[in-house]
């Protein structure tokens, strides 16, 4: 099957808020905008996000509500998402879950409308090896993975730590944290 995902269209009251979050997050751009609707990218697709305002507007969606948990997107690597999250992290725009969920590390944010956001890398080179991962007794035992320190995680990279070492959960949880990453992705 010849098929990928296109993009993402969120229905929001926040139409230039939730494209300020999304460009600053995913370093993207406008390609279409007007009052009551916005059309991002970030690579050569014509739009990736878009933000929509219904006329007469949208209820708040309320925690915990059926619906889209959260959208991901992924780097080309470790150094690269990590870099990403320190230039976040200068801007304001901190993490909710860091967590090494085991096929990818992954590190999540909130947007303005309290949706989750997942950046990511896939920690194996091919999705059957990820799979395969996903079949294990540890990702059973675990599915979600700990909660890292993207910090401890970017200066064990930058003193030589190998990434295949850092991208496995036994890294993670030396220093794993509290809350679980459950608690943090619903609260």
């Amino acid at each position: 099957m010849n098929k990928r995902l296109a993009h993402i269209v969120f229905q929001t009251n926040q139409v230039r808020e939730m494209r300020d979050f999304y460009m600053t997050l995913l370093e993207a751009h406008v390609v279409f905008e007007n009052e009551a609707m916005c059309f991002i990218t970030y690579d050569d697709e014509h739009h990736r996000v878009a933000f929509m305002n219904v006329p007469g507007g949208s209820a708040p969606k309320p925690p915990n509500s059926v619906g889209l948990m959260h959208s991901a997107f992924t780097f080309v690597d470790l150094e690269s998402l990590l870099k990403n999250h320190q230039r976040l992290m200068a801007l304001g725009i901190e993490p909710i879950a860091p967590i090494q969920h085991g096929p990818t590390t992954s590190i999540y944010y909130r947007d303005p409308d309290r949706c989750l956001v997942e950046l990511q890398i896939d920690n194996f080179a091919s999705a059957a090896e990820s799979t395969a991962f996903m079949a294990s007794q540890e990702y059973s035992d675990d599915p979600l993975g700990p909660v890292f320190d993207p910090e401890r995680m970017r200066d064990a990279l930058a003193a030589g730590v190998p990434e295949s070492e850092l991208l496995t959960r036994a890294w993670a949880r030396a220093d794993s944290q509290s809350p679980s990453a459950l608690e943090r992705m619903t609260s």
